[in-house]
Parts: structure tokens; C-alpha cells; sequence
């Protein structure tokens, strides 16, 4: 005698998984992609790093007289006269540099988020030193970086906060702004700068990634071309402020 064995549901077909539904609303653009946002970070972070190699520059004048950073503060101003009204490159400058800086933050929230909401549930094994450093620097020091170009410009861009005031000449405000009796303010730059120049490396990095240029070939060379941007900036920023703190410039 023989007998069957029904196997019943174990063996029964798998139905076909249904198509996905169509997505609703607008398709989607580039910018609305993470390589987009990552494009975007990309593009406006060249465009601040222009611009910081450009003050810099500027900055260091202050080494030659008083005369020579004031007319460099003046040609930003009165550059393109007649042709146009004064103020009107530097005003340019000036949008297209808080444009820069907005979208720059809004790529950057955009991803976090987005990373995020692909990670509900957290990794159960602890991220890496360096990552955990880099994200802390990329989020905190962007934060403030932010707060302190809000109180870099009231102070030696509008004068609200030097001791010169707002009618004093550019030179005469970066001396008094970084007086020996201020050195706070010096120390709060110092600190400012180097957070600067972490992001920026790491930032520069990222950019590379972003571009598709980092490779196993570049890699090293990459790395070491972010870092050296990042330290002749820092250094360039930092050397006026030290030296009129202790007395090299008067």
C-alpha cells in the first residue's frame, strides 16, 4: 500500500510579484538626486574657495602699509567705474557668494536627511574614528563657520562691533579688531580658521570623489593636494591677525 502525502501550501506556486505602481507627480530632476546635491556641493564649494583664496590675498596687503590694504579694499568697491555704479562687482560677488553658501548648506541637510532616512535603524557596529571625525567636522564646524562670518562681517566688513566703528578706514578696523588687548578675538579667529581648513580638506576631497577624479593612480596625490590647499589658506588667514596681536603690524 502506498500513500500520499499531501504537502498542501508548501508547494503551492508563488503568485508574481505585482509591478510597482507608478510613481505620482513630477518626475524627478537631477538636483533632486544625491549625486545632484553632491554636484551642487561640489560647484558652490569651488566657488568659496575662490573666494577665500581672493580675501586671503587681499588680507596679506596689510603687510605692505596701511595704503596698500585700503586701496585694495577700495578697488572692490569702485572696480568697473565708470562703466557701472560703484559697489556693483563687489555687490555681485557678495550674491553670488550667498548663493553659494545657501545651496551649499541646503545640499548638504538635503543628504544628511536622506542618509539618514535610508538608515533607520542604526549600525550595530560602531563607524570608524575617521568617519565619525569627518562628519563631526563637516557638520559642527559648518555650523560655525556660519556663526562666525556673521560676526566677521559686523566687525571688520560693517564695523558694528569694532572698537574704529563703521567710519574708520578697512585698515584701521583690522589693526583695532586685532589688538594686543583683544587677543580673545584673535584666539576666536585662530580657532575659526582651523575649522576652515578642516572642512575644506575634507571638502575639497569629496569634491574630488564627487567629479569622479579620485582613483587608485590619484588617490594619493588628491589627498595631498586638499590638504595643502587647506593649510596655505589657514596660514594665510591666520598670519595677519597673529601678527598685529603681537606687534609685528601696527
Amino acid at each position: 500500500m502506498t500513500a500520499t502525502i499531501e504537502r498542501g501550501a508548501a508547494t503551492a506556486p508563488i503568485p508574481p510579484k505585482p509591478a510597482d505602481k507608478p510613481t505620482r507627480g513630477k518626475p524627478r530632476g537631477f538636483l533632486a538626486s544625491s549625486n545632484g546635491k553632491k554636484v551642487v556641493m561640489a560647484v558652490t564649494g569651488a566657488v568659496m574657495v575662490l573666494f577665500l583664496v581672493g580675501h586671503m590675498v587681499g588680507n596679506l596687503k596689510i603687510f605692505i602699509s596701511r595704503d596698500s590694504f585700503n586701496d585694495y579694499a577700495t578697488a572692490l568697491r569702485t572696480l568697473l567705474e565708470p562703466l557701472a555704479p560703484y559697489r556693483t562687482l563687489l555687490t555681485i560677488v557678495e550674491v553670488v557668494l550667498a548663493v553659494s553658501v545657501v545651496l551649499h548648506i541646503w545640499a548638504a541637510v538635503s543628504l544628511s536627511r536622506r542618509a539618514r532616512a535610508a538608515r533607520p535603524v542604526k549600525y550595530a557596529a560602531k563607524k570608524s574614528q575617521a568617519g565619525g571625525y569627518a562628519t563631526h567636522i563637516m557638520r559642527y564646524g559648518g555650523v560655525t563657520i556660519v556663526l562666525f562670518l556673521v560676526w566677521h562681517l559686523l566687525d571688520l566688513t560693517f564695523g558694528v562691533v569694532n572698537p574704529k566703528g563703521p567710519v574708520s578706514t578697512p585698515a584701521d578696523r583690522m589693526i583695532a579688531g586685532f589688538d594686543p588687548s583683544r587677543w580673545w578675538m584673535t584666539l576666536i579667529y585662530l580657532v575659526a580658521v582651523v575649522m576652515v581648513g578642516l572642512h575644506l580638506r575634507h571638502g575639497i576631497w569629496s569634491a574630488f570623489q564627487t567629479l569622479g577624479w579620485a582613483n587608485r593612480n590619484r588617490y594619493k596625490a588628491l589627498r595631498t593636494g586638499a590638504a595643502l590647499v587647506s593649510a596655505v589658506l589657514v596660514i594665510g588667514f591666520l598670519a595677519p591677525p597673529l601678527a598685529i596681536t603681537f606687534g609685528v603690524v601696527k
